[in-house]
């Protein structure tokens, strides 16, 4: 990046001035941003009901629920591997006007997110005692959350195809559709987990097992809402100027139209040799990375686990926090990946570059506004949970420590979710993220717990600092320029 390598010329007021200048940068980040950080925070603030109201049922019923969905949490991330692997690709291909690989790689990422959906399904359907056993050493949390498990393992299937649309729809432009989607499976999950978890509007008293049947409803419904939406999906003008140029594009729609994802199957499938190279040279890193952090990072709650259910509770309600005040950089890594992606796809080298520059001050300076927001409001916020005060505390503090190692936190989502995985230099984003977690987050988890015997939020802060160990290796990552590639050359038959 060439503002962040200048040395000692280096003015900070200089880019902060040339990055909030630029209007048409950040008209274009916040198109997609903020369409995305609203997504994913509807989303948070769903799970945090959820949180709140199993709340209600005690300290074993949240962590249950919690550890439960620490399995869910590693089958989503195998899915956003999956699909973020083929969305490099696809946002490479809108950049370069190519309908006809779009489609493709679409198809490629069904099959396969579908493919892991059933890998996950099956073990939780057949043995969740014995997955939850993973997870925590309490007897009725494992008993809760095998109950929990054995049914919202039937939503994996929903949740990975409504995924790969929702991704590949950001990838080509279409932010905001599934955003309208979301509000409405997040409406029916409300609504059902109020009735099915206490009893109301007629409905029987399930606890856990009615806020496992609430989600699956509406995985579902939300799943029926994106297969409307996608099929309208048409793409913009100046595209559409070149498809109609090129004979080589297909062009179905019976109106005269061209829609980006309405077409046959065979248009999704006939992966070319050069394709399927390029598909898993270029995702497969990005697969093993999501999949690796993901179990790693579960490993975490493992050892959190040992600690009691107080701790397990405590660090739950924390996430849910940190999640709610993180989506932004959830919608800004997308709009990272997408803009650059395109623009290295058109082959705009020098502005990507000078794109991502401006991406990682955009970043610090949001981190530092919210941390002095979170700081003021994390006792307040504490207060919608029925927990006692022990629980209370351990949050807080849990939440301090997050405090401490925001900024890297937020940056390195940035760096490799939006910087090198746009530029296609997926097997250092694997790099640093697994060594991260497995050499530096793991060993200081289950050394904090089970031979220091520390209090939980100081193994929690031990667990982020890989955190910095990452920003330093994608920062010089960065800096080196080799993920200024257009792969969408190569792919082109």
């Amino acid at each position: 990046m060439k503002q962040l390598a200048k040395g000692h010329s280096f003015n900070i007021i200089h880019v902060l001035r040339d990055t909030f200048a630029d209007r048409r940068f950040l008209n274009k980040a916040i198109m997609i941003a903020l369409p995305v950080a609203l997504q994913n925070l509807l989303n948070t603030v769903t799970n945090m009901v959820d949180t709140i109201m199993i709340g209600s049922l005690g300290a074993s019923a949240i962590a249950a629920v919690g550890l439960a969905n620490k399995y869910f949490f590693v089958f989503g991330l195998l899915v956003f591997g999956i699909c973020s692997g083929s969305g490099v690709l696809a946002a490479q291909f809108f950049g370069n006007r190519d309908l006809k690989n779009i489609r493709k790689a679409l198809g490629l990422t069904l099959i396969f997110a579908s493919a892991g959906a059933v890998l996950f399904m099956i073990p939780g359907i057949f043995a969740p005692g014995i997955v939850m056993r993973i997870f925590t050493t309490s007897p009725k949390a494992q008993t809760l959350g095998a109950l929990y498990l054995r049914i919202v393992v039937f939503s994996y299937w929903f949740n990975a195809v409504n995924v790969s649309l929702t991704l590949m729809m950001r990838t080509v432009g279409e932010a905001r559709k599934p955003v309208l989607t979301s509000i409405l499976a997040i409406a029916v999950n409300i609504i059902l987990n109020y009735a099915l978890i206490f009893g109301r509007l007629g409905a029987p008293r399930l606890g856990v097992a009615g806020a496992a049947i609430a989600t699956l409803a509406a995985r579902i419904i939300e799943f029926m809402a994106l297969i409307a939406v996608i099929s309208f999906v048409k793409v913009p003008k100046d595209f559409e100027r070149h498809v109609r140029q090129d004979a080589k594009q297909p062009v179905t729609s019976a109106d005269g139209s061209i829609y980006v994802f309405r077409c046959r199957l065979s248009d999704m499938t006939g992966w070319s040799r050069q394709f399927m190279s390029s598909f898993f040279r270029t995702a497969l890193p990005v697969i093993l990375n999501e999949f690796m952090w993901g179990l790693g990072t579960t490993l975490y709650s493992v050892a959190y686990g040992r600690m009691g259910d107080d701790s397990v509770a405590a660090v739950t309600i924390a996430t849910t926090i940190e999640e709610m005040v993180t989506v932004l950089w959830f919608g800004l890594s997308a709009a990272t990946s997408v803009i650059l992606g395109n623009e290295l796809g058109a082959g705009q080298l020098d502005e990507a570059e000078d794109h991502a520059a401006k991406f990682c001050v955009v970043s610090v300076v949001l981190s530092v506004l919210m941390m002095v927001l979170l700081w003021f409001m994390r006792r307040p916020i504490l207060t919608l949970f029925d927990v006692g005060p022990e629980v209370s505390d351990m949050t807080v503090r849990i939440l301090d420590m997050l405090l401490l190692v925001f900024i890297p936190k937020m940056l390195n989502y940035i760096i490799i979710v939006g910087i090198l995985r746009a530029g296609g230099d997926t097997r250092w984003c694997l790099f640093i993220d697994t060594s991260g977690v497995w050499l530096v987050g793991v060993p200081l988890a289950f050394l904090g717990t089970l031979l220091w015997h520390l209090p939980i939020h100081i193994v929690y802060f031990l667990v982020c600092t890989e955190e910095i160990y990452k920003m330093f290796f994608g920062l010089w990552r960065v800096s080196r320029k080799k993920w200024l590639r257009n792969i969408a050359i190569e792919v082109q038959e």
